[in-house]
């Protein structure tokens, strides 16, 4: 094992501090250092610090997760870098010549011709014409398509309508709702009002529920309303006997036998 403190090998040539960083390079150090290029072959040979045991092979340079980390040294990348005069990025080229040009004269945008548009078969007319013709099968149809070639008119296509007409003072957008009152939301306004809905609502409910209810009466709720009449109460005697007068009268007269009766019954 090596130390922080080894010094390189003497074959091995100093880093230079003004070679340019790559983009896409990993550094730990600061400005100005060399770019941790991936190893090659010749780095991992027998005595080297980056010796491998086994056979080496390009793709173990390549691959991060068996790649050995090297002492006091920044993780290499493990992709190939182009050279150091590649520019990264995308060129574009200038087309419009800049400022001289643009004070010169301008570039003017011509405008484009007016293309005549192909309208649109009306499927709607040459089915009625052809219907008004007495053709009535699909196979017929389509002859007649291929006959009668009825396009749409240019006045109804929904390219040429005018914008409707609007107010001078019209204001595009939604209203702003007004604020919420802070002292409804501190006094529990809210809750009391819908709980004032919910006992009308529910209160509603019951009354339309007791006029879809339908009582079945029966003979004791029909007799409590309409009780019978009360029956006059007579004193029952034996048909022989109806007719036989009495032979024994205690009472004097027909009023006291009237009165007596009467305060009996």
């Amino acid at each position: 094992m090596t130390s922080a403190t080894a010094t390189p090998p003497a074959s091995a040539p100093a880093p230079s501090t003004t070679v340019r960083c790559d983009p896409g390079s990993d550094m730990a150090g600061g400005e100005g250092a060399a770019p941790r290029r991936p190893l090659t072959l010749a780095e991992v040979e027998p005595g080297s610090e980056n010796e491998r045991l086994g056979v080496a092979r390009d793709s173990m340079l390549c691959n991060p997760l068996i790649l050995k980390a090297e002492l006091g040294k920044p993780q290499r990348n493990c992709y190939t870098l182009p050279g150091i005069d590649f520019a990264y990025g995308l060129y574009i080229e200038r087309t419009d010549g800049g400022v001289p040009e643009a004070i010169g004269h301008w570039n003017t945008v011509k405008p484009r011709t007016h293309l005549v548009q192909e309208m649109p078969r009306d499927y709607i007319a040459m089915n009625r014409s052809a219907l008004k013709a007495g053709y009535t099968t699909a196979r017929e149809y389509n002859l007649y398509y291929k006959a009668k070639d009825i396009r749409r008119n240019d006045e109804h296509s929904r390219f040429h309508r005018c914008p409707p007409k609007l107010p001078a003072d019209m204001t595009y957008g939604i209203k702003t709702q007004s604020c919420t009152p802070f002292f409804y939301l501190l006094h529990h306004r809210y809750q009391q009002l819908w709980m004032e809905q919910q006992r009308a609502l529910t209160a509603a409910e019951r009354v339309e529920k007791k006029k879809k209810e339908k009582v079945h009466e029966t003979r004791t709720t029909f007799l409590r309303k309409n009780p019978l009449p009360p029956k006059e109460e007579s004193f029952w005697h034996l048909p022989s006997l109806e007719k036989v007068k009495p032979h024994l009268s205690t009472l004097p007269d027909h009023k006291a036998r009237k009165k007596a009766f009467s305060a009996t019954h």
